[in-house]
């Protein structure tokens, strides 16, 4: 039995073209920002000078160090607790569904106010270190814990899908021939999971390197210190808009590459099921 087509791609189809419509001017509104962006960065005077500058490779340090250092500690904290939420129930497990995504609606200004109202020097934690001579707020720690906030949930929401994807009877497999649940969770669900995680950690990791509301408000922006590449670009406007364009090309260069290996990672996933 044949089944019909429901949306005809002809012209004779209302209904392709109500959607065409709107897609075309959906793709120039994403699209022509960053085609006008990217001409204008290449045409530029100064931008080998812009992207060689101390202030870029500066800028570029701080981001690498924090933002890998955020996906590390995303990695150990987040992939357990994706595990637990994907197979475990408890009472609570909706208040803690709720509060792992609460940071992808709060504005990240706010968020990086809640965190020097806790790791300032008056906040109850930040009392702690500053009683040690330990100060965070306005060093990398504080960019790190910056990132970590706003870019933990990418990571946990992709890893636990990971995991409820996997069928328990692979597990049940495993711990019915006598191997234990640490063994049974690297060599069996780990491994299942894996392309969730690499795909997690990657929006994580982009997360991470664009963040600015709340690294800025908790972190500051001072060169080589707390400015990461995205704060540069902040302060490269008021240096010159040849520096800011220069900063933005490398950066959308990083986020096409980062699209780049997600949809490897996807591809690779739908190939596989078949």
């Amino acid at each position: 039995m044949r089944v019909p087509n429901v949306v005809q791609t002809g012209k004779q189809s209302p209904f392709f073209i109500a959607g065409f419509i709107p897609t075309v001017l959906y793709l120039s509104f994403i699209g022509l920002p960053l085609v006008g962006l990217v001409f204008k960065a290449i045409t530029s005077k100064g931008l080998i000078d812009a992207l060689t500058g101390s202030l870029v490779i500066d800028a570029m340090l701080v981001t690498l160090v924090s933002s890998l250092t955020t996906v590390v500690i995303i990695f150990i904290v987040g992939t357990p607790l994706a595990y637990v939420i994907a197979r475990a129930q408890f009472p609570g497990k909706r208040i803690v569904d709720i509060t792992i995504e609460f940071p992808l609606v709060l504005p990240p200004t706010v968020a990086g106010l809640g965190l020097l109202m806790v790791f300032g020097s008056d906040g109850f934690i930040g009392k702690v270190f500053s009683f040690f001579g330990i100060d965070i707020p306005f060093t990398i720690v504080a960019v790190i814990l910056a990132q970590t906030f706003v870019a933990a949930p990418f990571y946990i929401r992709s890893a636990r899908i990971g995991f409820e994807s996997i069928n328990p009877m692979y597990e049940h497999l495993s711990r019915t021939l006598g191997r234990s649940k640490l063994f049974t969770f690297w060599h069996v669900s780990f491994p299942l999971a894996l392309r969730s995680i690499i795909a997690g950690l990657t929006l994580a990791w982009a997360r991470a390197i664009s963040e600015v509301g709340a690294t800025i408000v908790f972190a500051g922006n001072f060169p080589g210190r707390t400015q990461t590449l995205s704060l540069s670009v902040i302060a490269g406007l008021e240096i010159s808009l040849s520096f800011a364009l220069a900063v933005s090309l490398l950066l959308i260069s990083i986020a096409v590459g980062i699209l780049v290996v997600i949809n490897i990672i996807a591809n690779q996933t739908k190939w596989r099921s078949y």
